[in-house]
C-alpha cells in the first residue's frame, strides 16, 4: 500500500540564529484514479488511506448512489510502475440496478486536494439534488456538548499530530456527543467523502441526528457533500464561504463557524442549537 507520510531532508532556519540540517515529516499527496465498473470518473489528489471510503462518499456526493446497496465491490486495478501496484486506481462496481454515472459527471479536470468541484462543466452541474430533505430532521444540540467537538477531533488527528499539514473530519452523534468515525486527508473535500464513505459501508444513510465537525473553512462544496448525506449540522472550526452560508439556509441545514474553546457564530438553522445554560439563566430571571 501506499504510504500516508513521507520523510524529506530539510534546512530549518531561525533569522539571527544558526541554520540547521534535518528531516520533517510530510503527508502524502498522491492521485486517486476513480473507475465506475471500468470507465474512469475522476481523478482526485489525496491522501492514501480509506481509499474505497473515498470512492464511496465520492459517489453519494456526486448523487450515483444513496444507500449502502448501490455500492458493491472495489478493487485497485492497473496503474503499475516497474511491476508493483502503486495503488493510485480504483474500479468501483455498483449494486445490482444502479444506473452508472451519466456521461455529463465525468471530470474533465484533475480534482486538485483543496477543490473538490474542480472539473464540474457547468455552475448548474455544481448544485447535485439530494435524496434527502435534511430541513425535517428535528435533531437538537446541546451547545456546550458542541464545543467539545474541536478538541475531540483534534485529538484523533494521528496523521496531524506527526505532520501538521492535513485536514480532518468528523461525524459526531448529536444527543450523545459521541464521535462515531474521523478521516484525515490533505483534501478537505476528501476526508468528508471518507467520512461518508463509511456511512455508506455501514448502511447508515442517511445520516440523520449526526454533526459533521470539519477542521477547516465551510466551503461551499463541504455544505453540498453534508446535504447529500443527509447530515443536518455542519460546523467548522474557522468560517463559512458566503455561498455556503446561503446554501445553508437554503435547504435547511445547520451552519456553525468558529467553533473555539467555548464559543461559536451560527450562520443558519440556529433554532437547533440549545444552550441549556442561557436557558436556565432566562427561567430564573
Amino acid at each position: 500500500m501506499s504510504r500516508i507520510t513521507a520523510r524529506r531532508k530539510i534546512t530549518r532556519l531561525t533569522v539571527g540564529s544558526r541554520t540547521l540540517a534535518g528531516e520533517d515529516l510530510l503527508a502524502v499527496e498522491e492521485p486517486l484514479e476513480i473507475r465506475v465498473n471500468g470507465r474512469r470518473l475522476a481523478v482526485t489528489m489525496r491522501t492514501p488511506g480509506n481509499d474505497i471510503d473515498l470512492a464511496a462518499g465520492f459517489l453519494v456526493s456526486e448523487g450515483v448512489i444513496t444507500t449502502g446497496d448501490g455500492f458493491n465491490t472495489a478493487r485497485y486495478c492497473a496503474g503499475a510502475v516497474d511491476g508493483v501496484n502503486t495503488y493510485n486506481v480504483l474500479d468501483v462496481t455498483l449494486g445490482p440496478g444502479v444506473a452508472p454515472p451519466a456521461p455529463s459527471l465525468e471530470r474533465s479536470l484533475l480534482t486538485t486536494s483543496s477543490c473538490g468541484l474542480c472539473g464540474k462543466e457547468s455552475i448548474d452541474a455544481v448544485r447535485t439534488k439530494s435524496a434527502f430533505v435534511i430541513a425535517d430532521d428535528p435533531v437538537r444540540v446541546d451547545a456546550e456538548s458542541l464545543t467539545t467537538f474541536p478538541e475531540q477531533l483534534r485529538a484523533g488527528q494521528n496523521v496531524f499530530e506527526k505532520t501538521g499539514g492535513i485536514h480532518a473530519a468528523g461525524l459526531f452523534d448529536a444527543a450523545t456527543g459521541d464521535l462515531l468515525v474521523l478521516r484525515e486527508d490533505v483534501g478537505r473535500h476528501n476526508a468528508v467523502d471518507k467520512v461518508i464513505g463509511w456511512a455508506v459501508k455501514e448502511n447508515r444513510l442517511p445520516l440523520t441526528g449526526t454533526v459533521l465537525m470539519v477542521s477547516s473553512r465551510a466551503s461551499f462544496e463541504l455544505t453540498q457533500k453534508a446535504l447529500m448525506a443527509g447530515i443536518p449540522v455542519l460546523a467548522a472550526v474557522s468560517a463559512p464561504s458566503s455561498l455556503a452560508a446561503e446554501f445553508a439556509a437554503e435547504v435547511g441545514m445547520t451552519l456553525v463557524g468558529f467553533l473555539r474553546g467555548d464559543s461559536m457564530v451560527i450562520y443558519a438553522g440556529g433554532d437547533r442549537i440549545v444552550d441549556r445554560a442561557d436557558a436556565a439563566s432566562a427561567a430564573v430571571a
